[in-house]
Parts: structure tokens; sequence; C-alpha cells
């Protein structure tokens, strides 16, 4: 019988709950309108009776915009974490992250072209952008496996890496050279670029939050490999581990589910690189707790960066990639720093 020690303890799941909770209300209270928490309560009871709230005028307009919006950041946020956490686990390597495969970059690059060229689906908003990006994703994951099987049957991690940081710096080249003849829509893609989950709907919450729960469950029940992959490959085959399997299904449901957050969301840089590292450091290395812990803490982490979005210029509204790049770099280096004093003799 597996230990509390072993997986997510009872009082671990509580403590990251409750603090998920309470950043979920107060970035659900907190924009540019105040709204008291007994107005959202208030707000909810009359969802769960199913009373009509529109004749409510003073604050349900407002929750009715501003929660899809939360709950697409918190979802985002725990999606982009998981991939994160799977793939420093994956590749061994504490500067990977759901890009690092490249098909971040992909995604971006199906994106641009639907607002570069027009592709839309008639009475579906973002449709086009989004489907566009899911294709070019999965087309980029093929394109990198394809190549890394060609060089390295074994598929090893360093030529992963190394395809996916040249596949990236390709597909970064190729979006420079649309955005420069696309003059009319430069504006739209370097905002989306960018990242900003501010048109989100209830739609785009049940996709991203179906993605999470098929890919993200996917890639949870592989916690065990993840744990033997920490002692190296070889290892991991001797005690009966499928190496190039479990590669394949865990980079898979790493690409599906960035390819949704991005079709979305846009770029939204360090949270898979950041938070994994963020957590550990209560979780421990463990990925049957880390796992887990990641999908909480990426929801806070992202939650607080579209909080700070909303409000530091207020009226004006800051692309949520933006916040996640400042603060994120800074916090990698106060990690990177913490970790080089105590790694020396």
């Amino acid at each position: 019988m597996k230990t509390g020690r072993e997986g997510f303890s009872p009082r671990m799941f509580l403590m990251f709950t409750l603090v998920t909770a309470a950043v979920f209300a107060i970035c659900v209270s907190i924009g540019s309108v105040q709204i008291p928490l007994n107005d959202i309560a208030a707000f909810f009871i009359r969802i769960f009776n199913r009373t009509d709230i529109s004749a409510d005028n003073t604050f349900s307009k407002i929750l009715s915009v501003r929660l899809p919006r939360v709950i697409c950041v918190a979802l985002t946020g725990a999606s982009l974490s998981v991939c994160g956490g799977a793939m420093q686990g994956l590749l061994r390597n504490p500067l990977a992250d759901g890009s690092t495969l490249g098909v971040s970059s992909g995604a971006s690059l199906g994106a641009v072209i639907a607002i570069a060229f027009g592709v839309a689906i008639p009475g579906i908003p973002f449709a086009g952008t989004a489907i566009m990006a899911m294709l070019f994703a999965f087309i980029s994951l093929l394109i990198i496996l394809t190549l890394a099987y060609r060089l390295d049957f074994s598929l090893s991690t360093n030529t992963i890496i190394l395809i996916g940081v040249i596949y990236s710096m390709f597909v970064s080249s190729i979006i420079a050279f649309i955005t420069f003849f696309a003059s009319d829509k430069v504006k739209q893609i370097t905002f989306w670029t960018m990242g900003s989950l501010s048109g989100a709907n209830l739609s785009n919450a049940l996709v991203l939050a179906s993605a999470l729960v098929i890919c993200g469950g996917v890639i949870m029940a592989r916690t065990r490999e993840l744990n033997a992959f920490a002692v190296g490959e070889d290892n991991a085959r001797h005690i009966g581990v499928n190496v190039e399997r479990v590669k394949l299904v865990i980079m898979i449901s790493v690409s599906a589910l960035i390819g949704v957050c991005v079709s979305i969301g846009g770029t939204i840089g360090f949270v898979g690189l950041v938070t994994p590292h963020m957590v550990r450091m209560i979780s421990g290395p463990n990925h049957k707790r880390l796992l887990p812990a990641c999908v909480f803490g990426g929801a806070v982490f992202l939650l607080l960066a579209d909080l700070a979005a909303r409000i530091v210029l207020n009226p004006l509204e800051l692309p949520i990639g933006v916040v996640t790049s400042f603060s994120g770099a800074l916090l990698f280096i106060y990690i990177f720093c913490k970790s080089g004093r105590g790694g020396h003799a």
C-alpha cells in the first residue's frame, strides 16, 4: 500500500486548495471595478438556484465577463505548469518547459498565419486562429520527432532538446517574415504573441478543462516512469520502463495541451519554466507530489500575473505574457542564485 508521504497527501492538497481558492476569489473581486466578496457569493447562489441574473444590473454583467476569464487563466496556468514539470522530469533538464520541444513556437506560427491571412470559420469567433494553432502544434511535433528519430533511434534527450531549440529559432524567423509583410495586422499579431486572455469565455474554459483532464491525466499516470527518468534512461530501462514509448506519450500529451493553451491565450512564457521550481521547494522532487502541486502552483502564478496585468496600469491592460516574462525572469534568477549558493561546497 502506498503511503501518504509517497503521493499527494490530504494535508498538502488542502493547503494548495485553500491558497488557490483564496487567490481565485481575490482575482474575481479586484479589477477596474471592485466587487465585494459577498456579492460574488450571492452571484453564485443565484446561478446554482437557476435564478435570472440579468435582473441584477450592479455586478452581474461584470462578473459574467470577468469570471470566465479568471477560470481560463487558472486552467491555462495549471496546464502550462504541468507541461513544464513533466518536461523537466522527462528531459532531466531544469531549463526545460513545454516550449522546449518547439511546439509552442509551432502553435504560435499557426495562429500568426491565421491572423495574417484572415483564416476564419464563419459564425465562430477566433476559431480559425485556434484550429490553426493546434494544427501547427501537432505538425511541429511530427517534424521534431521525425528529425530526432532519423538522427538518433533512441530519441535521446540531448537530440530532442537540440532539434527543439533549432526548430524554435527557425519558426521565429518565419513569424518575423510574415509579420514584416502583414503590415496591416502587425498590431494584432504583436498583441497576440504577447499573450492575452481578455476575450476568454466559458466555451474556452470548457475546452481548456477538457484538455487538462485528458492530457494532464495521461501525464499524471506516468509519474512512476518520470521518477525513474531521474536516475537516467539506462537505469529506467533496467527497471522495466519502456523509455521510447513513455517519451512519445508524454511529449504528445504535452504538445496537445500546449497547443490548446496557445490557441486560446497566445504565447505566455515562463509559467512552465518557473512554477515547477517554485512548487518543488514545497512538494519535493517526487513527481507523484510535484505534478499535482504544479496544477495549483501554475494556476496561482498565472492568476496573480493576470491580476497585475489588469490593475498595474488601470485603465490600460498589459498583455499577460509581458507580466509573466518580467516576473518569471526575476523569480528564475532568484531560484538559480539560491540553488547556486546551496550547490557550492
